[in-house]
C-alpha cells in the first residue's frame, strides 16, 4: 500500500524557517517524480517545488525561489522541503505528492500526473 506521510509543519513568525518531511512507503520514491504543493483556504492547490526522478533536477515556483529548497534522500525514501524567510503568504496546507515517470516534462509542473498524495501538514506564518 502506497503511503506518503508529511511532518514538520507548524506556526512560525515572519522570517522564520521550517523543514517539512515526507516519508514514502509502498514504493521506491527514487523511481517517481516528487513534488510539494500547497493550498490556502479559498485558493486552488498550487505547486511549490518538484524534483525529477533521474537527474534530481529541481524546479520552483517563482514565489518561493531562493527561499525554499526541495531535496530527496533515496536511501531513506524521504522528501524534504526546507523553507526559509517565511512570509504570511506562505500560510497553507502543504502536501507532498508522487508522480510516475513517463509524462511530458511540462506535465510535472501541474498536479495532473501526481497520483499519490499525503494528508498534508499545516504551515502558518504570522506577521
Amino acid at each position: 500500500q502506497v503511503q506518503l506521510v508529511e511532518s514538520g509543519g507548524g506556526s512560525v513568525q515572519t522570517g522564520g524557517s521550517l523543514r517539512l518531511s515526507c516519508a514514502a512507503s509502498g514504493f521506491t520514491d527514487s523511481s517517481y517524480w516528487m513534488g510539494w504543493f500547497r493550498q490556502a483556504p479559498g485558493k486552488e492547490r498550487e505547486r511549490v517545488a518538484h524534483i525529477s526522478t533521474n537527474t534530481g533536477s529541481t524546479y520552483y515556483a517563482d514565489s518561493v525561489k531562493g527561499r525554499f529548497t526541495i531535496s530527496r534522500d533515496n536511501a531513506k525514501n524521504t522528501l524534504y522541503l526546507q523553507m526559509n524567510s517565511l512570509k504570511p503568504e506562505d500560510t497553507a496546507m502543504y502536501y507532498c505528492a508522487a508522480a510516475p515517470a513517463g509524462y511530458l516534462w511540462s506535465d510535472y509542473f501541474t498536479p495532473r500526473p501526481y497520483n499519490y498524495w499525503g494528508q498534508g501538514t499545516q504551515v502558518t506564518v504570522s506577521s
